[in-house]
């Protein structure tokens, strides 16, 4: 298994809209065969920080997910709504595999 950590930079005035893209993905990351575990938004400290967790059986399954998703019309969708509001400054991703 392995599992991607991202670490969000975020526009605190546009949380609603992080909130729709994230609605968002963990559906398709799900619908591609993954298995999402969530997005962490700002609580107290940060205003400008949110995490997302999500795994897939392998690696190998992760590069399908990706080369699927680049040509699907809802991930073009979402990445369009996250474009066009700036809801999103930047992102870190981190590939994670669990401790057996």
């Amino acid at each position: 298994m392995i599992s991607i950590h991202l670490k969000y930079e975020i526009d605190p005035d546009r949380i609603a809209d992080f909130e729709e893209y994230g609605r968002r993905w963990v559906v398709l990351v799900n619908r591609f065969g993954g298995t999402h575990h969530g997005y962490f938004l700002p609580s107290e400290g940060d205003s400008d920080i949110a995490y997302a967790l999500f795994s897939f059986p392998s690696f190998s399954a992760y590069e399908q997910y990706r080369t699927d998703s680049a040509t699907d019309p809802e991930c073009q969708e979402a990445i369009e709504l996250a474009r066009r509001t700036g809801c999103i400054r930047r992102y870190e991703r981190r590939f994670l595999r669990p401790l057996d």
